[in-house]
């Protein structure tokens, strides 16, 4: 399959990546224990517009890997329209995540992780670097954030 639309400048992949954080409920999550055993999941998140709010059981290797290592590599989507974002991770107990960020995150996804049990951790992710291409005539120009600061349109 070959991707026939036109490519998209700076502008317009930072406008659809932003577009699709509101949009979208899941994002699959890339993190590695400290033996370097790697582990993917899909979670819930919600996009405040400065960072993402992802809850899981701290218990977990994913909550373990999260809180330990304090980075991330976060992904949308499938192979012919990627976006890759990696960040800083902040680990939130259940007693300490805002309200606002719960309820909107409830709000959004339909599962409220407050009536859960305290083993439901919240981890909130600053995004350092983003990367976003369909398909390989968009690989130049893909990288779209660079040290938390979202590139200028082209």
């Amino acid at each position: 399959m070959t991707n026939t639309q036109p490519l998209r400048d700076t502008a317009r992949r930072v406008r659809d990546v932003l577009g699709r954080l509101d949009e979208e409920q899941d994002i699959w999550v890339s993190t590695a224990g400290a033996a370097g055993e790697p582990y993917l999941v899909p979670l819930a998140f919600l996009w405040d517009a400065t960072h993402l709010w992802l809850c899981t059981r701290i218990g977990n290797p994913t909550g373990r890997n999260l809180a330990d290592g304090g980075r991330v590599r976060l992904a949308l989507g499938h192979t012919r329209d990627v976006v890759l974002l990696d960040g800083e991770v902040t680990v939130f107990g259940p007693e300490e995540v805002p309200v606002e960020v719960a309820d909107a995150f409830h709000k959004k996804t339909g599962w409220d992780p407050m009536g859960s049990g305290p083993a439901y951790h919240w981890f909130r992710v600053r995004p350092t670097a983003v990367e976003a291409w369909n398909e390989e005539p968009e690989m130049v120009g893909r990288h779209i954030m660079r040290d938390g600061v979202w590139a200028e349109a082209s």
